[in-house]
């Protein structure tokens, strides 16, 4: 009979804190009421005394848009996190008390309305911009009054999809391209080279660096450094079904150059201007020299490399959603905040400077309060996950003799080296004389057969020597090919222990995340027992199959 979620939290923390395994102190054994009250005050005092916070997987959800559905956006007062905007549908809303009530501001007329994008004015407080599919809209009081600022001469280009605010201008992306205005509004135009039909994705850039902007299209990553004047493109992008794990009928709801662009969202890192990460189909990228060169962080962790958004929040965290999942960066693996998410599709992520995180979802809008202070990851849940199977050192030396690469087979070789001059030199030779070989038959000339020339028997001669060379006691020039030899050995041992370690501690934590995971979610249980089998299934090619052989 399979276990309900409480029974089986109940037995993970049983073999977790063995010292709360006293008699009366579990629940089931028909105690009294007291001892519930004992249990619960020794292992709080257990929780306590050992450090361990909430982890990751444990995050709680509360959904705070009062059943509205359909969000594709949120945005909050970086100065009064009680003020929150979001977009829903065609009509965008605001809670001025954390989301105790909502009132609708802006509500556009028509089909196919959608809300993009919500940003504030990072020069003028009660300034508010909407970017949606009818086009741009502005508010000079937070949001009580709106008119529409930019509308483009077809659909595509008054879908605006992406926004920045800048001194000497604002920059408006659309699909149709991207789209300059020098007076607050009044009057636009367009971008030339690449960036005049590209679909534009995201724009990235900080009040404190105007000069400084990056925008991500269909067709790559580029960035200006003066203001707009000259672009360069930093990053090309590709096809995104070229390695891209995108579900096939998923891509049908895209728009067409959407569906062959890996380039999904760019943000840059508050804490360091100089560092921006790309969400793809492929990952996350992150450059350190503003777009000089990217390097793809590790997808450990990620139940899909097919990342939509990503958000660099200024408590020094890294997000990234993907279709349905929510992840942060932590100790150079992803992990998955979104076990108690109940939705569908993620489509914004956002932050405040309490500490909360904000998810707009098809299912509407969810707050999250995240504990910086210590790991997400209970070390002693991950622990008991463990029980039953190898440990991570039999599993690493199973990886090493399996693809054979012991130190001491070095050692063996050198050895062997050392001793080949106390073997002789083996020479044979053979000499064949062939003087006698022909020869006339001399006698009478009576006889038959006579003065004839006949072929003689061979006479061969053959010696055998034995030779040392003695200095190979002292240095033997095998030795130079043994040492290029341990080299090379080094680092695929190197190679091979480090994914192992990773395949094993994330096959662990997949483990400790089912185990906290609710039996109805069916979904996210299928997706995280899959992960298992494959982490498993790695780390059988690995080990030739020794990990399942001793699990």
């Amino acid at each position: 009979m399979e276990q309900s979620t409480a029974e089986r939290r109940h037995n993970l923390y049983a073999r977790t804190y063995p010292e709360c395994r006293h008699e009366g102190l579990w629940v089931g054994g028909g105690k009294m009421k007291k001892h519930i009250v004992v249990m619960l005050v020794v292992c709080g005092l257990a929780l306590v005394s050992s450090g361990v916070s909430s982890s990751a997987e444990e995050l709680a959800w509360q959904e705070i848009a009062r059943g509205r559905p359909d969000l594709s956006t949120v945005l909050v007062d970086t100065q009064d996190p009680r003020i929150i905007y979001c977009g829903s549908g065609n009509t965008i809303f605001k809670t001025e008390d954390s989301a105790q009530s909502w009132q609708s501001v802006l509500s556009l007329s028509g089909r196919d309305k959608t809300v993009n994008l919500l940003s504030f004015d990072p020069y003028n407080k009660n300034a508010l911009y909407a970017a949606a599919k009818a086009g741009l809209f502005y508010s000079l009081n937070q949001g009580r009054n709106w008119r529409r600022i930019f509308r483009g001469k077809n659909y595509l280009e008054s879908d605006c999809t992406a926004l920045a605010i800048l001194p000497e201008g604002i920059y408006l992306g659309t699909k149709a391209g991207l789209f300059l205005s020098k007076d607050r509004g009044r009057s636009w135009y367009k971008e030339k080279s690449f960036l005049s039909s590209s679909h534009i994705l995201a724009i990235a850039y900080d009040a404190r660096e105007p000069d400084y902007l990056y925008v991500a299209s269909s067709n790559g990553v580029f960035k200006t450094a003066d203001g707009g004047r000259n672009w360069e493109r930093v990053f090309i992008g590709s096809p995104s079904e070229n390695g891209a794990d995108t579900p096939e009928d998923d891509l049908g709801n895209r728009d067409e150059e959407v569906r062959f662009s890996d380039i999904k969202h760019i943000a840059i890192d508050p804490q360091n201007l100089n560092c921006l990460y790309l969400a793809t189909s492929r990952g996350v990228y992150q450059t350190k020299d503003r777009g000089k060169n990217w390097e793809l962080l590790t997808t450990f962790g990620l139940l899909s490399k097919d990342v939509r958004f990503v958000l660099a929040s200024s408590g020094k965290n890294l997000y990234a959603a993907t279709k349905s999942a929510v992840f942060v960066f932590n100790q150079e693996r992803w992990e998955e905040l979104s076990l108690r998410l109940p939705t569908e599709e993620v489509r914004f992520l956002a932050s405040d400077s309490r500490g909360n995180l904000y998810a707009a979802c098809d299912k509407g809008l969810f707050k999250a309060v995240i504990d910086y202070s210590d790991s997400y990851q209970d070390k002693k849940i991950t622990a008991a996950s463990a029980e039953g199977e190898p440990d991570i050192r039999q599993v690493q030396q199973a990886a090493i003799r399996y693809a054979e690469v012991e130190p001491e087979k070095i050692k063996k070789w050198r050895r062997q080296a050392a001793h080949k001059a106390l073997l002789p030199t083996l020479s044979v030779g053979i000499d064949r004389d062939t003087g006698d070989l022909w020869h006339w038959e001399g006698g009478s000339s009576t006889k038959p057969e006579d003065d004839v020339l006949r072929r003689g028997r061979d006479s061969i001669g053959w010696d055998v020597s034995l030779s040392w060379n003695l200095g190979e006691l002292i240095w033997n020039d095998d030795q130079t090919s043994i040492d290029v030899r341990s080299r090379l050995m080094v680092e695929l041992r190197d190679d091979i222990l480090d994914e192992v370690t990773k395949l094993y501690f994330e096959r662990l934590r997949i483990k400790a995340e089912l185990d906290n995971l609710a039996i109805e979610d069916r979904k996210k249980r299928f997706e995280k027992e899959l992960r298992l089998r494959e982490l498993t299934a790695n780390l059988d090619a690995l080990t030739g199959g020794y990990f399942s052989e001793h699990t």
